[in-house]
């Protein structure tokens, strides 16, 4: 299966009448591995931002995360596993995985726990395939 794919059938499925406003899978170098054609043009430096709160958990919550200019409220997350963000009536849910990014983008009415539940299961299973 393309990268592609994956964002396409996986992140920007229908979640109960629901879907992600945007997603992306992005290497650890903020390379693209694909993107939905919503996906925000975002700067290099953050991507570097999040990937540092990985290894240093909580190093974005007093600045926010930014993603293509928007600055997001990190919320609780899973440390070096899950970041979580914030803003007005969505969202965003970055999963770190062996060798990737995986992000998605909400707005109501999908909710949070949509959100986290759709790019947590494909980061799940990417580790599991060891990438």
């Amino acid at each position: 299966m393309s990268w592609q794919q994956y964002v396409d059938e996986h992140l920007m499925c229908d979640i109960e009448g629901g879907c992600l406003t945007s997603a992306a899978i992005l290497g650890i170098d903020g390379s693209v591995w694909a993107q939905s054609a919503t996906f925000p043009q975002f700067k290099p430096e953050e991507i570097v931002a999040i990937v540092k709160d990985f290894d240093e958990p909580g190093s974005l919550a007093p600045t926010g995360l930014f993603l293509g200019g928007t600055k997001y409220m990190v919320i609780q997350g899973e440390a070096g596993a899950v970041i979580r963000g914030k803003k007005g009536s969505g969202g965003v849910t970055v999963k770190k995985t062996n060798l990737a990014l995986i992000i998605g983008i909400y707005e109501e009415p999908l909710t949070p726990g949509q959100c986290n539940m759709i790019v947590e299961r494909l980061g799940d299973y990417l580790i599991e395939q060891g990438l």
